[in-house]
């Protein structure tokens, strides 16, 4: 597979990776996680919407492209200013995009979203129609017929949800995540307990039905996984592999699960993922979705 332009941004450690990387992606874990405790009483209210604006239009009788014409954004086009839409992990919401969003927003990206879905839902799959309701919002208050969505741990399953099984891929052009159990995982916290957790589990209905046959799926996957990730068990289950799915799975080392959505190496490699202006028809599926590094 070619290798994508971003892949040069992410950290890299010299060998031997072990224990020395593990200690020092656990003592970031926990740094992160300190900061993410303060800045979660902020993110517990969902975002301010404004309202609606006129959708895009083209001048009658005037050619696309030529002076004095409003045109019809198009997916892929370099004016698409595609929305972006940030869809955060279990028990938690969207401070955790505070670095990333920034990011973003500081290279151009006029339309960013973020989604809190409560922690009190059973179903993966109500959460998914929730995330399909918010992107036809956002599609209708900026004008754009697609976006791109950044999900981290259960919200990248969540998005992946929506986009294979209820139609989301005639919206989302790209859908990036970060530490996602596409494979299900073994480390699931109250998987006993709250029903949505061990929908994350291996070999769950929810998991085993992403799985099935996903013929003519529009969006382009990136997933970036981390050989020191601690709730992905095993870490290659973070990973996109399916026949009918465009996926890239992007290895990162030196950080863990929790440092995936505020590294700043991460977020860069994110933002050029998001810019790649790769354009999906005619664009046979990555085969076997294989690991780049």
């Amino acid at each position: 597979m070619k290798a994508l332009p971003f892949l040069s941004l992410l950290p890299r450690l010299p060998g031997p990776r072990f224990p020395a990387a593990l200690v020092g992606a656990t003592v970031l874990e926990l740094v992160v996680l300190t900061g993410h405790l303060v800045a979660y009483p902020f993110g517990l209210a969902q975002e301010r919407r404004t309202p609606p604006g006129p959708p895009p239009e083209t001048t009658p009788g005037a050619t696309p492209g030529t002076p004095g014409t409003r045109p019809n954004r198009l997916p892929g086009s370099p004016a698409a200013e595609r929305p972006v839409v940030l869809l955060h992990g279990f028990i938690d919401n969207r401070s955790v995009f505070v670095l990333l969003r920034r990011a973003l927003a500081r290279h151009g990206r006029r339309h960013l979203a973020s989604l809190n879905y409560s922690p009190l839902t059973r179903d993966l799959r109500t959460a998914a129609e929730l995330l399909g309701r918010h992107v036809e919002e956002v599609c209708a208050r900026t004008g754009q017929r697609e976006v791109d969505i950044v999900g981290h741990s259960l919200g990248g399953l969540i998005a992946r949800y929506y986009v294979q099984r209820l139609g989301g891929d005639r919206r989302v052009r790209t859908l990036v995540t970060l530490g996602t159990p596409h494979g299900g995982t073994a480390v699931a916290p109250g998987a006993g307990i709250h029903p949505i957790v061990r929908q994350m589990r291996g070999g769950s209905a929810l998991i085993e039905e992403l799985r099935r046959p996903a013929p003519g799926c529009r969006t382009r996957f990136v997933s970036f996984w981390s050989e020191l990730d601690q709730v992905m068990v095993p870490v290659g289950t973070a990973c996109v592999d399916h026949p009918d799915l465009d996926a890239v799975n992007v290895r990162v080392t030196g950080i863990g699960h929790l440092a995936l959505p505020v590294h700043p190496a991460v977020a860069a490699a994110v933002r050029e993922a998001l810019e790649t202006q790769e354009t999906r028809e005619g664009t046979a599926p990555s085969t076997g979705t294989p690991s780049v590094a």
